[in-house]
């Protein structure tokens, strides 16, 4: 069978692999404590889940137009403004089914062959492959722990090129959790006001965020700044609602038109009855997230804690998000190290720790090099508290046991 260049590029996604994995486990009556999952672990509140109802039984079961329906357009619009001080125009967001499908759109309507994306790494494990199927070249710009890997305004200014189209700014991250003040997107919007250069901005974990911090995207710097700025977001971290697929965009009308032509030739409408849902999730009483917010901070200090007291570990204590990416570097020079190695040949180390951990303890966490970094790995708190203290005394069992 002959398959298109384009697809030969693309690897499967690495967390849906390794949850697909766990779960399968899982299938089979064994005990596996999932720290891989990339979606919180509680139900879609039932304000939400009534008004889906609600839209079938109303017969709201139709085809929408391709970009959405203006009801909720319109919520979106007033979301911006609530939650962003931002202003937008219903023109200038459009619905897509999903975040990933809206950076995937995004991508195939912006790129030509050869064109080039900076993708900070660490990185969602789905940004380079987007970016390759649109004919685009994704550049990793490293970043570094000791800088909490965040941009380097110096770095990011030496690999922009005649060939750069866009950048793409993930905060809060996934997998770090870093989140960036105001200052620190001013520097970078300093290089980037003065280059012809798109500043995608991934907002889709902008609710999770810990310590008092408060959430800034680019498009909040200045007029000029938002201009070049796309703001990506939808309702999945925030409502638990990752398998209803509603993502949304805002920014340059031109754009947003191109996205919903190429949509209406694609996937047409996002399920009209999501919609509906997403109307009710976007409008109804908004302290349900910080109730999330509360028991995912509770999570976060005990999962850290409990990291950095394991051999080998070092964890930085993320701002956002429900992910850490502890450092793993000093396991590999474990004294144990060469015989799992010669177990799991031909593989990067975090993965070989992964399966290590996977086979050894029955935990499933994600390697990093799924992620742009080899010497990490990442472990979500969408878990209960029970399942992260017991998860980590069986991965503390399993390291102590190379040492």
């Amino acid at each position: 069978m002959k398959f298109s260049k384009r697809i030969l590029k693309i690897k499967p996604s690495p967390t849906l692999e390794i949850t697909a994995r766990a779960n399968n486990l899982k299938a089979k009556g064994v005990d596996v404590i999932n720290f891989g999952a990339g979606e919180p672990d509680f139900d879609t509140p039932s304000p939400i889940k009534d008004a889906a109802i609600k839209a079938i039984n109303n017969g709201k079961t139709k085809y929408t137009p391709a970009g959405g329906i203006i009801e909720l357009k319109k919520a979106i619009l007033q979301k911006f403004k609530r939650d962003n001080n931002l202003n937008y125009d219903v023109n200038e967001v459009t619905v897509n089914c999903g975040g990933k499908h809206s950076i995937y759109n995004l991508m195939q309507i912006l790129l030509n062959d050869g064109d080039e994306v900076i993708v900070p790494a660490p990185y969602w494990v789905s940004y380079p492959p987007v970016i390759l199927l649109a004919g685009g070249t994704p550049i990793i710009l490293e970043t570094n722990e000791e800088n909490s890997f965040k941009i380097s305004p110096e770095k990011l200014k030496s690999i922009i090129t005649s060939k750069t189209r866009a950048i793409i700014i993930n905060s809060p991250s996934n997998p770090t959790g870093v989140t960036y003040s105001q200052e620190e997107l001013q520097n970078i919007s300093d290089i980037l006001k003065k280059q012809d250069i798109i500043i995608i901005s991934d907002d889709i974990y902008e609710s999770l965020i810990y310590d008092s911090k408060k959430f800034i995207n680019m498009a909040n710097l200045s007029e000029e700044i938002k201009k070049k700025t796309i703001v990506l977001n939808g309702v999945s971290k925030t409502y638990s609602m990752t398998g209803w697929r509603i993502g949304y965009m805002a920014g340059d009308e031109a754009i947003i038109k191109k996205v919903e032509i190429l949509q209406s030739q694609s996937t047409s409408n996002p399920c009209s009855i999501s919609q509906w849902a997403a109307l009710e999730a976007l409008t109804i009483d908004q302290s349900l997230i910080s109730d999330m917010v509360n028991l995912f901070n509770e999570r976060r200090t005990i999962l850290t804690n409990k990291l950095n007291q394991i051999p080998g570990v070092s964890c930085l204590v993320p701002n956002g998000s429900f992910y850490t990416f502890p450092n793993v570097k000093e396991i590999y020079k474990f004294r144990g190290w060469k015989s799992i190695e010669k177990k799991y040949s031909n593989e990067n180390n975090s993965v070989i720790l992964s399966s290590y951990l996977l086979d050894e303890s029955r935990i499933a966490v994600i390697p990093g090099i799924a992620f742009g970094c080899d010497l990490n790995i990442r472990l979500s708190f969408a878990a209960s508290k029970e399942n992260i203290i017991e998860g980590i005394e069986r991965i503390k069992k399993a390291i102590e046991k190379l040492v």
